[in-house]
């Protein structure tokens, strides 16, 4: 059977294209949808200001003029530029079990990648760090979040089958909050805030936060800049994201660590879980799904820990146990009994080396694939 690829040319397209992921995975019980607004907000061209350096184009592909799968094909020039790279990214990938469309989408962004001068792709891969990333490859049977790329098995099949290798993993833990905070995490947090004269922003409200979030952000490229793949985000960008994720948060979840002169050196971003409220919302607000995020918002005994930095200059000094020694005190008032990590390098051992005093256990996996136009492996 036929399958037609067909590029995404108006924003009645571009909402097929979102809600198809929709469909493919209705009554998953591990899934966790996206809302739609911050969907078209993200991939509109006219909305996302990562297309000051980015380039992207989506297509469709149909079966007797059903959707079978999507697919984004991005460029990020200021990636490529840090890295020294000519990687086209996909993301965005969604396909039924039919390698024939999983390979013809692959393909059309490939092509497209080779006419502007690519050599390599890699994905799945967002317009930035802040998007979704990895392919699921352990952990099919855990829950997903608002942060998290969730995908059937078979998807990790199809690139092996595809010539892909692997690029680079994502870990994140799972965990019980223990009923007291580790020594080793409380005493480190000690000696680092009478040490370097440390210490945390006092915050009532989301907006007690905003005079920092500049500086917050600003911090996180100088913390994430070796990271694989990663690219600055630009003033326009910080000011989207701190208007779309600092309505969700609930300042008691988060800890901002600053030193004598007022600047952010360490930050921790987490959030209640909001899966299963994403879930009964169907990727819409209105007219009844605001109402489940505000439950899970005010009631929940499961935290997601969302986006956590440290400075360089400060790794390895205990900022990131003060962190962790408020979040956790935080935790413990307010009865979370469990906790899910941000997506972390499994090469990034100054990050995961924390949850050694913790009775953590990897519970998902993520992959970044990559391969060269000109062969089936990676070199």
């Amino acid at each position: 059977m036929d399958t037609e690829i067909r590029k995404v040319t108006s924003r009645k397209e571009l909402k097929k294209f979102i809600r198809f992921q929709l469909e493919l995975y209705h009554g998953n019980p591990y899934w966790c949808p996206p809302l739609i607004f911050d969907e078209l907000n993200t991939l509109g061209k006219d909305k996302n200001p990562a297309f000051e350096y980015c380039e992207a184009e989506y297509w469709l592909a149909y079966r007797d003029n059903k959707i079978v799968g999507r697919i984004a094909g991005i460029i990020n020039n200021r990636a490529n530029k840090r890295w020294n790279e000519n990687f086209v990214r996909f993301g965005w990938i969604d396909f039924i079990d039919d390698l024939e469309v999983s390979s013809k989408l692959i393909e059309t962004v490939t092509e497209w990648g080779r006419s502007k001068g690519m050599t390599r792709i890699q994905g799945p891969l967002g317009f930035t760090d802040m998007d979704p990333e990895g392919m699921l490859i352990e952990g099919f049977e855990e829950p997903s979040s608002l942060a998290a790329i969730y995908n059937y098995p078979y998807y990790p099949e199809h690139m092996v089958k595809l010539g892909f290798g692997k690029g680079a993993d994502w870990v994140h833990f799972d965990m019980n909050v223990p009923p007291v905070i580790p020594d080793k995490v409380s005493r480190s947090a000690a000696i680092a805030k009478a040490k370097y004269h440390l210490r945390t922003v006092p915050a009532k409200k989301a907006k007690d936060f905003l005079p920092y979030t500049k500086k917050m952000f600003r911090m996180m490229n100088e913390a994430f800049d070796d990271l694989y793949g990663y690219a600055a985000i630009g003033e326009k960008q910080i000011d989207l994201y701190t208007k779309q994720y600092f309505g969700f948060i609930r300042p008691e979840y988060v800890s901002l660590v600053i030193d004598d002169k007022d600047d952010v050196i360490a930050f921790g971003i987490t959030i209640p879980d909001l899966t299963h409220a994403l879930q009964k919302c169907n990727g819409r607000l209105f007219p009844f799904g605001f109402i489940h995020l505000y439950r899970a918002l005010k009631k929940n005994d499961t935290i997601h820990m969302y986006l956590i930095g440290v400075r360089p200059d400060y790794q390895g000094r205990g900022a990131l146990a003060l962190v962790y020694d408020e979040l956790h005190k935080a935790y413990l008032e307010h009865g979370i009994v469990r906790a899910t990590t941000h997506s972390q390098l499994e090469n990034n051992l100054k990050a995961i080396s924390i949850w050694k005093n913790y009775d953590a256990r990897i519970y998902t996996r993520r992959r970044c694939w990559e391969k060269h136009f000109h062969g089936n492996t990676v070199a």
